[in-house]
């Protein structure tokens, strides 16, 4: 019964526990014993809390048989990637300098899925700081895809991704500064969202005002992460961004009611990019043909598009120049290498390089409207292909179909990096499997704040296709 429990969507177990026909500690039991096993083969975790989780379980029973009141997510089990804070809750950010931090408050989306009875059962693995794709860090080491020990799980929300993949629980919150939650969401085959900037409040951003950096739900289906979203958005006076901002009932938004009839989407098989590995084009191909069957319009984008990737590099990169270079010079021997070089790269742009980037930020925003005044959805790849090999470093180049395309960032993920700088909200779901089996995603773009609408087109092809039945083995 346990691993059958751990195959259930969070919107069944809720469900099930108001109806009293599954306990919220037989639940979490069971989550905990799926994490101790798996733990050691995939290494998704950074920290696991059996105690507390397994109090709250019993205090949620309770509140159950007592026939008190229960949140959107009673009982539910959660995980939390470990740049997010948790009050009482290790809070490392995957670096050595923190292995002992343990958080007095809780980050605002974190105490919000505390509100609404979500259970916090462990922290997800991360590079340091959240700085790359791959998920690797001299805290913990490696962790590995959930479809193949020899693929990356993606990044930077890697751990994120690997648990929810691999049924050790329904539900996580990761984050995504360029694509962090959408990549590793497409590499393990889970649906991944960034909402629209200030959807749900940023407390820890260090730049409220320029920020471009996500709190975000990580779940196998669209259902919960409607159910996550609601949970978690809403305004905030931490973040100027959600002053103001009223919340759509997503929960509604993804019942995949209806069709597309009327709606006219844009796409882009490259978005700029170079090289699309044979497999991730057969799937989109599909996906579009899926998409038109369901009513939409197509229209393929001619146009060609700005170098994205290089403004959110300065922005990026100077940003954590100065988060990071005096913990660099003080204990810069106990980092990742990778951050620290990244760091150094970042040295040689100005305050005027970063204020240029900062307008062709706003230059790409104004592009994106421009599209939408036309359009209701975009739609591209998630990644140009599947997961890369486990050992893949982020300044070697990657290869597409036995071909060397360049360096990893550009030609990998080229698709995500410009919805974090512009705000719009962008989707990652399944959309098919290559060869080897590992998944395939399609990212689905929406107009600024209506994030309901991306909900409810990719509830609709979620519905269409059969991609859920299909599990990793393990």
């Amino acid at each position: 019964m346990s691993d059958d429990l751990t195959r259930l969507p969070a919107s069944t177990l809720r469900e099930y526990i108001a109806a009293r026909k599954v306990s919220p500690l037989e639940l979490m039991k069971a989550v905990l014993a799926r994490a101790d096993k798996l733990q050691p083969i995939l290494n998704c975790f950074i920290t696991l809390a059996p105690e507390e989780a397994l109090k709250a379980a019993r205090d949620a029973e309770d509140a159950v048989m007592h026939g008190k009141p229960l949140g959107l997510l009673h009982g539910i089990p959660y995980s939390a990637k470990d740049l997010v804070n948790t009050s009482g809750v290790r809070t490392t950010f995957g670096s050595r300098l923190y292995e002992d931090n343990v958080p007095k408050e809780d980050a605002v989306a974190t105490a919000r899925m505390k509100q609404a009875g979500a259970i916090l059962f462990g922290k997800t693995t991360t590079p340091e700081f959240g700085h790359k794709a791959l998920t690797d860090a001299p805290l913990f080491g490696r962790t590995r895809n959930a479809w193949s020990a020899e693929r990356t799980s993606g990044g930077s929300s890697g751990g994120a991704a690997v648990a929810v993949a691999a049924g050790i629980g329904p539900i996580g919150i990761a984050t995504d500064g360029g694509g962090s939650t959408r990549i590793p969401a497409a590499a393990n085959g889970l649906v991944g969202l960034k909402q629209t900037l200030g959807t749900i409040p940023h407390s820890q951003a260090p730049d409220a005002f320029g920020n471009y950096t996500y709190v975000t739900p990580m779940t196998r289906t669209m259902m919960d992460t409607a159910l996550m979203l609601q949970a978690m958005a809403g305004p905030h006076p931490c973040d100027p961004w959600s002053i103001g901002f009223v919340p759509q009932d997503y929960v509604a938004a993804a019942r995949p009611d209806g069709d597309l009839k009327g709606k006219k989407i844009l796409f882009s098989l490259t978005l700029g990019n170079a090289a699309v590995a044979k497999g991730v084009r057969t799937a989109f191909e599909q996906a579009l043909s899926r998409l038109r069957t369901l009513g939409a319009e197509l229209v393929e984008l001619t146009e060609p598009a700005p170098d994205m990737e290089a403004a959110w590099k300065i922005i990026n990169h100077t940003t954590w120049r100065a988060r990071f270079d005096d913990m660099i010079r003080r204990d810069g021997e106990r980092m990742s290498p990778s951050l620290v070089r990244q760091v150094a790269m970042a040295m040689e742009w100005t305050g005027a390089d970063y204020q240029r980037a900062m307008f062709q930020r706003a230059e790409i925003f104004r592009l994106v409207q421009r599209w939408f005044e036309d359009v209701d959805f975009l739609v591209t790849p998630t990644l140009s292909r599947t997961a890369l090999p486990i050992d893949q470093d982020l300044f070697e180049p990657i290869n597409i179909d036995g071909v060397e395309v360049g360096e990893l960032r550009r030609n990998w993920f080229p698709y995500t990096m410009a919805f974090n700088i512009t705000g719009h909200p962008a989707l990652t779901l399944c959309c098919g499997h290559d060869s080897d089996g590992l998944p395939i995603g399609l990212q689905i773009v929406g107009r600024f704040r209506d994030d309901a609408s991306v909900l409810r087109a990719a509830a609709l092809y979620e519905a269409s296709e059969g991609w859920l039945a299909r599990w990793p083995d393990l």
